[in-house]
């Protein structure tokens, strides 16, 4: 995903938004995302004039600009999910309650 967004983005001579622009747009895009969940499971409806929206949508949106973020910063987002995951298998291992399994 990193390659495909770098090869769009490198289509263009703006090229990537600086770090504090892409958290604004980070920061817009999450509250896009919270605008929509808190339509479909809280309380607050949509007015009958508002378009459809779509978490889905939101989520991408988010992830493209998480992509440009990393990008711009030469962090492999690859490389970052292997240490978060490793920080979650060793420090938070016996932190949740575990799904017992059963033979079978």
């Amino acid at each position: 995903m990193q390659r495909e967004v770098d090869a769009y983005i490198s289509q263009f001579k703006e090229g990537y938004f600086s770090p504090l622009a892409l958290m604004a747009r980070l920061t817009e895009e999450a509250g896009e995302l919270a605008r929509e969940v808190n339509h479909l499971y809280g309380p607050k409806p949509k007015k009958p004039d508002e378009p459809e929206g779509s978490i889905e949508m939101e989520l991408g949106d988010l992830l493209f600009i998480l992509i440009c973020f990393a990008n711009s910063l030469g962090i492999d987002l690859t490389a970052a999910h292997d240490k978060v995951m490793a920080k979650f298998a060793t420090r938070d291992k016996d932190r949740w309650t575990r799904i017992e399994q059963t033979s079978g």
